[in-house]
């Protein structure tokens, strides 16, 4: 068996304005005072591939447009929307009074091991991912429904914030890939 590369024309993606009108998935990711750009430019990314239904920046992260967050975003900024919140704990509220399930990805006393963590079909849910040193804002914590804790067994105590979305995002969506939104985007592309 041969394994040929797939050019970019063969992957059926959508369209930027394609994106825009596509069903997404119940999942938005809240950035809490992230600062670096890459690391807002890879979550924007990782985003749209995952078809989430928006990003809220908050505090210190910066917003589109930024060359920087291009860089790694590559256009991704402008299909996921996003909203930007002076205060994370404003863009909390927000999420709680719409119905999301607030998910703090912290290390935390009494947290939930991602590997046991499963959605409820049919729930909203709200990932937080904090700054690089600080982590997510306690206050944040005081208002979130849960926090679930990416399991590690080196030396370091943390993994880098787009290291960590990509890690929960997977694990929270790989279920999915089967039905949902998913199948329609992908069925192209394996026959």
């Amino acid at each position: 068996m041969s394994h040929r590369k797939l050019l970019n024309e063969e992957l059926n993606r959508l369209s930027a304005e394609e994106y825009k009108e596509a069903e997404k998935l119940p999942l938005v990711v809240v950035l809490d005072n992230v600062r670096s750009l890459n690391n807002i430019g890879s979550v924007f990314r990782t985003s749209d591939a995952f078809r989430l239904s928006k990003i809220y920046l908050c505090g210190i992260t910066a917003t589109p447009p930024h060359r920087e967050i291009h860089k790694t975003a590559l256009g991704a900024e402008e299909s996921v929307d996003w909203a930007y919140f002076e205060e994370t704990t404003d863009a909390v509220k927000e999420l709680k009074n719409e119905g999301y399930t607030i998910l703090s990805v912290e290390q935390a006393e009494n947290s939930i091991s991602l590997e046991t963590f499963t959605i409820t079909p049919g729930q909203k849910y709200a990932f937080v991912f904090g700054n690089e040193v600080k982590g997510v804002q306690q206050e944040v914590i005081d208002l979130s429904d849960n926090c679930i804790e990416i399991p590690q067994f080196g030396t370091k105590h943390s993994f880098n914030i787009s290291v960590s979305a990509g890690i929960v995002l997977w694990q929270v969506i790989h279920p999915l890939i089967a039905s949902t939104i998913f199948t329609a985007s992908t069925a192209s592309r394996t026959s």
